[in-house]
């Protein structure tokens, strides 16, 4: 791994976690676990056992995914969840592919400490979690968390920022943000910082992804729903 830029603002690139606090094996912002913890204990009282199977993730993990899909060794599915070959695609068309269900290194909001995926561990276990949209709708396992969460969700500043039609990246119903602190986070933002660290990093696809970054920013990190008034 190649020395990282000194960047204005570490945290919203995923290179520092010193802000965050341990959650079970997790790492989020103080605030988030406090409001987590507190939704949690009232969707228990519904029946629902809300856990987290994805919070912080570092620039590298976030790249050691990216690069995994671009180079084969790791799934690619296409937004119908079925499988892609990478060495079938060119390097604009596999850039798109992977952004379906991955976010770019650099640009991943679970570098904040304020995103989480959850499911109902009453009705499936993580082991067995694909997280595809089928377990969060038509009677799939996570549907009435993705019910509860649409209800509740907001009372605890909590909520779905990939919503359809309202976002860049296609629908996650698992993915929850801690709003009163990842509203801030994005303001702050900077396109040329993600640009000078993608070029300092041994990522896949540089030179595809350099070429349209100010675009691929606008949608998959500026583009989210709204969050609620």
């Amino acid at each position: 791994m190649a020395p990282q830029p000194a960047l204005e603002h570490p945290v919203l690139y995923g290179l520092d976690d010193a802000h965050l606090v341990s959650f079970g094996n997790f790492l989020l912002t103080e605030a988030t676990s406090l409001a987590f913890k507190s939704m949690q204990q009232k969707a228990l009282a519904d029946g629902i056992d809300i856990q987290i199977c994805s919070a912080y993730r570092s620039f590298e993990r976030q790249m050691a995914i990216w690069n995994g899909k671009a180079q084969g060794k790791r799934p690619l599915l296409d937004i119908r969840n079925q499988p892609l070959n990478p060495s079938s695609l060119t390097d604009n068309e596999l850039v798109d592919a992977i952004l379906c269900w991955s976010a770019l290194p650099g640009a991943s909001r679970h570098h904040w400490g304020t995103d989480i995926d959850v499911f109902d561990a009453k009705q499936i276990s993580k082991a067995d979690l694909q997280l595809i949209s089928d377990e969060y709708e038509n009677e799939g396992p996570c549907t009435n968390l993705a019910n509860w969460l649409t209800a509740h969700a907001q009372q605890f500043g909590f909520y779905l920022p990939y919503q359809p039609n309202q976002s860049g990246v296609s629908p996650e119903p698992w993915h929850l943000s801690y709003y009163p602190e990842s509203s801030k986070l994005l303001s702050q933002y900077q396109p040329n910082s993600l640009r000078q660290l993608l070029s300092q990093s041994e990522i896949t696809l540089q030179s595809a992804l350099l070429k349209k970054l100010d675009e691929l920013v606008e949608q998959y990190v500026f583009y989210v729903a709204d969050i609620p008034k």
